[in-house]
This record gives C-alpha cells, sequence and structure tokens, in this order.
C-alpha cells in the first residue's frame, strides 16, 4: 500500500523558495498542521488536492473545514462562474447575500437576525463586542483550549504552558495589551461546577459567555451544554456559541440543532461560505439590535463596517452548498463514512498496543496518543503531541493528509477513500509500534 511520492518538480522548489523568501516561514499562518507538508498546491478535484510534483493527496484538512463537499463541487462552482459576469462586490446589500440570511434565519435556531463579516474570527470578536454593548458590562468568559480566532480577546489560554488557577488567564500572542487579559475569565471546559462558581462569582461583571459546543474535538459530557445555557439565563448573561466549526455541519442548524441548546449569539463560518471569505453573527433580535444606526445616540450602537462584508460571490457559493446540504441522505453519508473511519482509527490504533484516545464528532474527530480520558484542556496534555507528529507525518508521505489535530470529513469521500485511509493508518501504526517496542 505504501505510495512513493514524486520527486520535487523544478516548479514546485521554486514556488517553496519564494514562499520562504516573500512570506513569514513560507506560511499562510502556522501552517497546515504540527508538519512541515512540502509542497505547494496546485489544485483540489473532490476529495482530493494535487501538488506541482503530481503527487495525489486525500485530503481531511479540507481548507480547515470549510469544503464538506470536497473541492470544486460543480454546483458551487457553476453558480460561482455564472454570477462572476455581474460582479465581485458593491458594498451594498445585493440579492445573494440577502438569499443567504433568510436561508441561516431558518436554518440556525438563535438567529432572528444576520450580519455578515469576512472571517470566523471577526464573527467571535463581534459576538463578544455585540454581548458588551448588550450587556453593558466589560468582561467574558471564555473557556481554556477554546479558540474562537485570533483577535486579542480570542487569543487568551488557547494554549496555556503555566496552568493558572481559574479563572485567572493567560496570554496567548505577543502584542496583546495586559488590560484585555484582565477582561477575559477562563474556566475548564466540561466542568458545570467550576464554571458555575465563578459565574456566580462574576455574574455582575460579566458580559458573555463564548464556548464552542464542541471544543476543538473535545465533545460536551451530558448536562454540560444544558446547564450552561441554564446558568446564563439565570444571571441574563448572553450565551455565545461558536459554530464556525460546527455550523452546517454537525447538522443543517449546526451544534445547537444536534445538541438541542440554543444560545443567544452565534459565530458563523467556514461551510457557511462554500470556500470562499465569509462569517457571520447571528442572535436574538433583542441584542442584534446594537447593529442598528438608529441606536447611535445611546452609546450601545456597533460601528461594523467591512468592504468585504457579505460579498456576493461567497454568498453565491454558500448558498449552492448549503442547497447540496439539504439534500435527502446528506448528512447520513457524511456520518456513516467519518464514523467508519473514527471506528477503524480506534480499532487499529489499539491492535497495534498503542495508548491512545479517540475524540470528537464523526464529522471532526482524532487521537490522542494518551491512555488517560480526555475531556478538558488539561487532560489533553497527557497526549504525547510527538507521537501525533509522527502520526500526522507517515499519513502524509502516504498521500493521506489532514489537520494538525483533526480529521474533516466531507460528503466527497468515497468508499474507496476511507478505506485507502485505513489501510495507510494500518501501515502507519505498524512503523509507530516498532519504534516502541
Amino acid at each position: 500500500m505504501a505510495i512513493t511520492r514524486k520527486s520535487q518538480s523544478d516548479v514546485e522548489k521554486i514556488l517553496l523558495e519564494k514562499a520562504l523568501r516573500n512570506m513569514p516561514a513560507g506560511q499562510l499562518g502556522n501552517g497546515s498542521g504540527d508538519f512541515e507538508t512540502g509542497f505547494i498546491v496546485r489544485e483540489g478535484k473532490g476529495s482530493k488536492i494535487y501538488d506541482f510534483s503530481d503527487n495525489e493527496y486525500i485530503d481531511y484538512l479540507l481548507g480547515s473545514g470549510p469544503m464538506v463537499l470536497g473541492h470544486s463541487h460543480p454546483a458551487v462552482t457553476s453558480a460561482v462562474r455564472d454570477y462572476l459576469e455581474k460582479g465581485s462586490t458593491y458594498f451594498i446589500p445585493n440579492a445573494p447575500v440577502i438569499e443567504l440570511a433568510e436561508e441561516i434565519v431558518k436554518a440556525v435556531p438563535s438567529a432572528d437576525l444576520v450580519r455578515f463579516t469576512t472571517s470566523g474570527t471577526d464573527a467571535n470578536f463581534q459576538c463578544m463586542r455585540a454581548a458588551r454593548a448588550y450587556r453593558k458590562r466589560d468582561k467574558i468568559l471564555k473557556f481554556e483550549g477554546g479558540f474562537h480566532g485570533t483577535s486579542d480577546y480570542a487569543l487568551q489560554s488557547v494554549t496555556p504552558k503555566n496552568l493558572l488557577s481559574f479563572p485567572d488567564s493567560e496570554v496567548g500572542s505577543g502584542g496583546i495589551p495586559k488590560a484585555i487579559q484582565e477582561t477575559v475569565l477562563i474556566s475548564p471546559y466540561n466542568d458545570l461546577e467550576t464554571t458555575s462558581r465563578i459565574i456566580a462569582d462574576n455574574h455582575n461583571d460579566l458580559a458573555g459567555v463564548i464556548v464552542e459546543p464542541m471544543q476543538r474535538i473535545l465533545t460536551p459530557i451530558d448536562g454540560f451544554l444544558k446547564g450552561l445555557r441554564d446558568l446564563t439565563s439565570l444571571y441574563e448573561i448572553p450565551l455565545i456559541f461558536d459554530e464556525v466549526v460546527t455550523g452546517f455541519r454537525f447538522a443543517y442548524g449546526g451544534a445547537q440543532e444536534y445538541y438541542g441548546v440554543v444560545p443567544d449569539l452565534t459565530a458563523l463560518g467556514k461551510i457557511m461560505g462554500g470556500g470562499y471569505p465569509l462569517g457571520a453573527v447571528v442572535g436574538r433580535a433583542e441584542i442584534m439590535k446594537v447593529y442598528d444606526s438608529s441606536l447611535a445616540e445611546t452609546g450601545d450602537f456597533i460601528p461594523q463596517i467591512g468592504t468585504l462584508n457579505g460579498n456576493p460571490i461567497a454568498a453565491t457559493a454558500g448558498l449552492a452548498t448549503l442547497a447540496e446540504m439539504r439534500k435527502p441522505g446528506t448528512y447520513e453519508r457524511l456520518r456513516n463514512s467519518g464514523q467508519t473511519l473514527k471506528n477503524a482509527l480506534e480499532e487499529i490504533l489499539n491492535q497495534a498496543e498503542i495508548p491512545v484516545q479517540v475524540v470528537g464528532d464523526d464529522t471532526v474527530f482524532d487521537a490522542y496518543f494518551t491512555s488517560q480520558p480526555i475531556t478538558d484542556y488539561r487532560s489533553t496534555l497527557s497526549a504525547d503531541s510527538g507521537a501525533l507528529k509522527k502520526f500526522n507525518k507517515l499519513l502524509l508521505e502516504r498521500g493521506v493528509i489532514k489537520a494538525g489535530e483533526k480529521f474533516y470529513m466531507s460528503v466527497a469521500h468515497t468508499t474507496e477513500d476511507v478505506q485507502k485511509t485505513v489501510d495507510v493508518i494500518s501501515e502507519a501504526a505498524e512503523e509507530m509500534r516498532a519504534t516502541l517496542v
């Protein structure tokens, strides 16, 4: 089964050199995982991506999640191509974005109104700002290890090196003012007792509570989200769901439909834009009124402006994507493929006698190399991060690419793709086992 990668082409070598010369570390961000890919993408088709050396990879990175239909889906490509002749952006409401807003309101339980952004980071930032404007308080409670984009407020205790006493936060980036750190409180995910205490002690100062309903790939324990909903309702604190990853992935109405817990505000992105830059803040009309300019004189108004917010091309791609997701059997296929691969991943690593916890939802999951149960950020620290890096590298060498800590599933992944991936995982597990003996 082992795949011999083709030698690097001269074109790819030149592109890699240009990337290193003109971009920090030659990357778009922190890379596509905890490893160097060593290649440049030429194109993506369906469940595969291809590099400039003509190597093929089964893709479980999927652009970091948005390509739930796979790459270059005919319906999305056709819709975008048809709209291109009408223009690319207007800075004025347009038909595609209005239709997309209507569809989001129909689909997402928390959505009375929609405000568009260009990214999930911006959507989460705006959710926190809207909560502060509405509640007239300054502090936000987030959960240790939770990732809500790269704003100053979000980058608190994402991967803290010092395990501070809750609710103290740790700055997770250079360039963030100390004053912002003091406005963010931290609680452990899946720990309702500690969270209850923190909220009770700080409810007069809290503007909102933000949470990924599934934090990274950590699924909520029974009662956690419901308990969080009850707590925030008791103190009339807006509850914010970051559904940038889970929106339209877990179910058509997102994780809030899947888990049956409805927040006050929701951040959306990724799938909603069909692979194009698009995010959104959705929520209760009472809170979303802070974006109404008629409130400008009250001090509650949020002047949220972005040149490409509500871009018609992105909205067109989003509408086409959501139309495909609404087709009967789509979510069943997505979950069935994911369940098959997820179960095989756990079975193979267990058979190889490699300590592992396979964690997540059938639509997005991964392995933590540890024998300890995984429920929150601190428990993830028991995992062997070096083993995961090695595992990812072994898969990549055999033509399978994934995110650093995620397998993203798509409806484009075929039975053959899944079986090939299972075979690759088996080979990787045997090689890892040999190094452990």
